[in-house]
């Protein structure tokens, strides 16, 4: 079945008992049951709602996995996976991440005892070193946030599986509709549902998705256990924004490219981060792992000014500057005070992230438009 059926049909079938063809909310908190400890499979809605189980199926089939699981945030999913370490548990991920990842990492899960160690992971070489007996999990976001660095999945996989070492794929600037990191040999993938996958702004929300049975009984647990699942009202949202991911990646590509090549040929403009570029970093990786190079870019000014980057950022129009990404409107960013401002200045420059760069969630709107906006926004720093 090819992507776009899938995305239409995937998880969701006619109420059984009124032929609804959208799966009904079931606002519910509790289940009667017949029996003590016998009933339909639902018992408390912490546990278990049909709306959100019909949601889980459908972003399992997605990602060609077998299990689903949703949370209130993608933060609340990428708590759910630390939550399967112990104290004295060392994890590998990159040096350029998400600024929320990199906050919970830090401020949170390092006082408990488990040691992050941040590198460049484009580069498969620079991981062996840190390698030892108490290495548990590798934390994989790619495209990374905001630099669109490329990782690849599967020489991580490769080195992972000689050692046991778990590896979860941060897939949310991908989406299931560019990249599948299961079929490349990931233990879990994790989206921020709220991006793409809801793709309309309204929902806050995140999913893991296994085909191993033993971790989709540890995290089901650790969902049920610490609660922090979404409701009925956000799984129908998102199965509803679900139906035209297809439709949606498919203008966010193509919006995206003719944006990134006309920022790359203006006079005003100096490096733009997008990895459909042949002289992107690990562009043939990308071209291997996904289908096409997605709607999010960064670039920053040919005068690599804070100051200009702010008149830039507060005179577009059809630009929103706001946090988040992924939705049908198109939305700018400037992550080192916004998405980023959890990571020191110093690690964010170390590590490429200037003051001054700008990052682009490129929307479904007439690209024509977009880019008026843009050039209008050019002429005035």
């Amino acid at each position: 079945m090819k992507f776009g059926t899938k995305a239409v049909h995937a998880g969701v079938e006619p109420d059984p008992s009124t032929g609804a063809i959208m799966t009904p909310i079931y606002q519910t908190s509790t289940y009667v049951q017949e029996s003590p400890a016998k009933h339909k499979g639902y018992a408390y809605a912490r546990g278990a709602n049909p709306t959100r189980n019909s949601l889980q199926k459908s972003i399992a089939v997605l990602e060609n996995g077998k299990h689903g699981i949703c949370f209130s945030s993608g933060m609340g999913a990428t708590d759910a996976v630390i939550k399967l370490l112990s104290p004295g548990d060392e994890v590998i991920t990159s040096n350029d991440l998400y600024g929320g990842s990199y906050r919970m990492f830090k401020k949170i899960y390092e006082k408990f005892g488990i040691k992050f160690h941040f590198i460049d992971l484009s580069k498969s070489a620079n991981i062996s070193p840190y390698v030892n007996s108490k290495t548990k999990l590798m934390w994989i976001e790619t495209p990374s946030n905001p630099l669109m660095n490329i990782i690849d999945i599967k020489a991580c996989v490769d080195l992972a599986k000689t050692k046991n070492i778990l590896v979860a794929v941060d897939n949310t600037f991908a989406s299931p509709y560019l990249q599948n990191p299961l079929d490349m040999g990931a233990d879990i993938v994790m989206h921020s549902v709220t991006k793409y996958l809801g793709g309309h702004s309204d929902v806050i929300m995140g999913a893991l998705v296994t085909n191993d049975d033993k971790l989709h009984q540890e995290l089901a647990f650790i969902a049920n256990s610490c609660g922090a699942v979404p409701g009925p009202q956000d799984s129908f949202l998102v199965l509803r924004g679900i139906k035209t991911l297809h439709l949606r990646m498919e203008r966010h590509c193509s919006n995206g490219k003719k944006i990134a090549q006309y920022l790359k040929g203006h006079p005003k403009v100096g490096k733009v981060y997008w990895p459909g570029f042949p002289d992107h970093p690990n562009h043939d990786i990308a071209k291997k792992q996904m289908r096409d190079f997605g709607g999010m870019l960064s670039f920053t000014l040919s005068n690599d000014s804070l100051k200009m980057a702010t008149k830039f950022m507060e005179s577009v129009e059809l630009f929103s500057l706001a946090e988040s990404l992924g939705g049908v409107e198109s939305l700018i960013n400037h992550p080192a005070s916004m998405t980023h401002a959890s990571i020191p200045k110093d690690e964010r420059i170390k590590n490429g992230l200037s003051d001054s760069l700008i990052r682009l969630s490129i929307g479904v709107e007439d690209v024509e438009d977009l880019i008026a906006d843009l050039d209008q926004a050019l002429t005035k720093v």
